[in-house]
């Protein structure tokens, strides 16, 4: 874990939407990461640092923009596989971001042959680097989070397309949250340790609750009725391809077992389908509505006497059964 602490995750006053998008992610990585869209100034690199902390290593890697390709994947000492009878590997920023988030800031200034790399290893798990027909294979297990600013360049769609969650940050902020979010940026800039301490027992809450999901999720089935209405709904959107169909299917999935659930509803479809959708629909198609009629997710910022996180340790309870936790806390 990095000695330097994080603004904490679940002191992030609004941004629900891309929080529980970076949650899901971090639940079930072949989602494919996301990308995060919004102006400068929108707290997009911080709320991917307060990632870091919900994952078992807590590793947070950046992707330099003017970074080159060894830079990314790692090199291999030929001279040493001559001399020593193997190849000396030195790991790049895929090695180090195992386990752990890769932040990549204006993702779509990033060179497309960078990016094509970054997105192909984020798929399959595995980075391989072959010199000469010396090769080194190593694990490169990592979120991927993207953040760009639509008026600086637009990615290829090929390359949106690889993402899997797309979500997109307004620069209107209510006055009431801009005094709160300036007002835990001072406290936290005044005093790291102090601020972070103060939100102790809620991110403990949050990490427990990610760990929990991701120790569920293989047992919670993908199911062919909520394929089923995942596959009718994206053709409805007018989708091209189908990875769309399978980013929403994990998706619902890791929704799920966020809710402690047994199996994928309607309500894990419906939470998830916008994030799924957003960077992939035609132009003509309109946004995606919940079959159920209404948002069935709970907001992630509770009223006040909703509750909170940390006042009280959880019961225990057996991996896979129903836990109706409250979301986001407020200030301890």
């Amino acid at each position: 874990m990095n000695d330097t602490p994080h603004f904490p995750l679940s002191a992030i006053v609004g941004a629900d939407a891309l929080k529980l998008a970076l949650c899901l992610t971090a639940i079930d990585p072949k989602i494919g990461g996301v990308l995060i869209e919004g102006p400068r100034g929108m707290a997009k690199s911080t709320l991917a640092r307060g990632l870091a902390d919900v994952l078992a290593s807590g590793q947070f890697v950046t992707l330099p923009l003017g970074a080159t390709e060894e830079r990314l994947v790692g090199t291999l000492d030929l001279d040493a596989a001559l001399g020593e009878g193997r190849a000396q590997f030195s790991p790049g920023v895929l090695a180090k971001a195992d386990g752990g988030v890769l932040y990549v800031d204006e993702v779509n200034l990033l060179a497309d042959h960078l990016v094509d790399l970054l997105l192909d290893v984020a798929a399959s798990g595995t980075n391989l680097i072959e010199r000469d027909g010396i090769s080194h294979r190593h694990s490169a297990r990592f979120v991927l989070i993207g953040t760009m600013n639509p008026e600086e360049g637009e990615l290829r769609p090929q390359l949106l397309d690889r993402f899997g969650f797309n979500v997109v940050l307004s620069g209107q902020t209510l006055p009431a949250e801009r005094v709160q979010i300036i007002r835990r940026r001072l406290d936290f800039d005044s005093d790291p340790q102090g601020f972070c301490s103060q939100w102790a027992d809620p991110q403990s809450a949050l990490r427990e609750r990610c760990t929990e999901a991701r120790a569920l999720l293989e047992s919670i089935p993908l199911d062919d009725q909520a394929l089923a209405q995942i596959t009718e709904r994206c053709f409805a959107a007018g989708v091209d391809g189908l990875r769309a169909d399978l980013v929403w299917l994990r998706g619902a999935r890791a929704h799920a077992a966020w809710r402690g659930a047994r199996a994928i509803s309607e309500e894990d479809i419906d939470a998830v389908a916008e994030f799924a959708l957003r960077h992939r629909r035609q132009e003509h198609s309109p946004p995606v509505t919940p079959h159920s009629g209404g948002q069935s997710t709970k907001p992630l910022d509770p009223s006040p006497g909703q509750g909170q996180w940390g006042d009280m340790p959880a019961p225990a309870m057996p991996v896979g059964a129903r836990r109706e936790l409250p979301t986001w806390p407020k200030k301890p």
